[in-house]
């Protein structure tokens, strides 16, 4: 997934097509929630001029991540399309200033840090496993359960309409100054 900017240059009037298969392990250490990484399907177009590459890439795989409601292992699919530009002149920075560029450093471009990066970008604040969305399986422990949103409203409903038996004579009295 590197290229010095010579190699590229081969490929400028022809282009270039990228079919490649990669495990990216350093997921795991830049986001502790990301368990595991299966491999990663990479695959697209670079198209090449004398001031820029383009890439069009494809990228897929499947992260697993703790559900949020069990902490139980949970296949998380990817699947993004991206346009990445990166500018062989530093000089033509300021024409793109609307688009995702990058510049690239010495005569290399690298595109791992860039896949990193997406897919990080990707991992949900939270994810559910099959068990954990079914409203009939939610985690309950001694005096706690997990509710669903309409069990809530029905037990705050039911909270409003019970009276603290201490203030029961109190609640007589508001209802006798509502009726005169």
């Amino acid at each position: 997934m590197k290229w010095s900017i010579i190699q590229l240059q081969k490929f400028r009037d022809k282009g270039l097509t990228l079919d490649e298969t990669v495990t990216l392990d350093e997921l795991k250490t830049r986001d502790p929630e990301i368990r595991g990484v299966s491999p990663i399907s990479i695959k697209g177009r670079a198209d090449i001029s004398s001031d820029r590459v383009t890439f069009h890439l494809n990228i897929t795989g499947t992260l697993i991540l703790p559900c949020s409601r069990t902490l139980v292992d949970v296949g998380y699919p990817i699947n993004i399309n991206t346009t990445e530009t990166f500018l062989l002149k530093s000089t033509d920075y300021e024409d793109f200033e609307e688009e995702e560029i990058h510049q690239v450093q010495g005569d290399v471009i690298d595109l791992k840090p860039v896949v990193l990066e997406l897919l990080l970008l990707e991992v949900p604040m939270q994810v559910f496993s099959e068990e954990a969305r079914d409203d009939d399986n939610l985690p309950s422990g001694k005096n706690w359960e997990v509710l669903t949103e309409d069990q809530l409203q029905q037990a705050e409903q039911e909270e409003e309409k019970k009276v603290d038996p201490r203030l029961a004579d109190l609640a007589k009295l508001f209802e006798q100054d509502k009726n005169s």
